[in-house]
């Protein structure tokens, strides 16, 4: 997977006319190489940024035929409309193993939520791993469908890595989990019998009789 970058020579509140041509301001940096400044065209980056994620290596090609292996490092948005505003490229060395985070996809259907009105809870979307990066996975898969009971759990032992990876959490870790749909209990209202009813009204109709004998005496 290849992207194209050129030198950058305008910096500061100056890279916001980059930005208007639809041009991203980036940064190339790494172990034992010399900083750049880049830009790369809004388009492109958002296809190979789709297609590799930040965990898939990247071959970098910049201006005057120099080519780096490098990951997506990080990148800033506008918080106003989620556009990309910047872009770091780390320049990684494919004999040197990497440490870093890969996202989980999640795939299929349990069966404990389909046909046992089961809730589904996800513990965790990304997953720390160290490998070379030629070994680096784009994602992980976990497969929903392996649950079939309320109560039932997938752990980070049962996820398939590939060759040349090894997961930096422990393998009792929860990835997803099903559990019960609580219900909640109607409150029911007291209850009234008519006898309650019958002698609330004559002991309000004694009162009143009171009342009218003495405003009589009173006259």
């Amino acid at each position: 997977m290849e992207l194209t970058a050129q030198k950058r020579e305008i910096f500061g509140k100056k890279v916001s006319t980059l930005r208007k041509k639809g041009i991203i301001p980036a940064e190339l940096y790494g172990h034992g190489i010399e900083n750049l400044h880049l830009s790369v065209p809004v388009k492109e980056f958002s296809r190979a940024f789709k297609e590799a994620g930040e965990s898939t290596i990247l071959k970098l090609k910049v201006e005057g035929g120099k080519e780096f292996n490098v990951l997506i490092h990080d990148i800033e948005r506008n918080a106003l409309n989620d556009e990309i505003s910047h872009i770091d490229f780390y320049s990684v060395k494919m004999d040197e193993k990497l440490k870093t985070r890969v996202l989980l996809e999640f795939i299929g259907e349990s069966l404990a939520v389909k046909e046992k009105n089961g809730i589904l809870v996800k513990a965790m979307h990304e997953i720390e791993i160290e490998a070379l990066p030629a070994d680096l996975p784009h994602h992980i898969l976990v497969d929903l469908s392996k649950i079939s009971e309320i109560g039932g759990s997938i752990f980070v032992k049962d996820l398939d890595f590939g060759k040349g990876v090894k997961v930096l959490v422990e393998p009792e870790t929860v990835i997803a989990t099903v559990v019960e749909q609580k219900v909640e209990e109607e409150v029911a209202a007291p209850a009234v019998s008519v006898e309650d009813i019958k002698v609330e009204s004559e002991e309000k109709k004694e009162a009143r009789d009171k009342e009218k004998e003495e405003e009589k005496i009173k006259e």
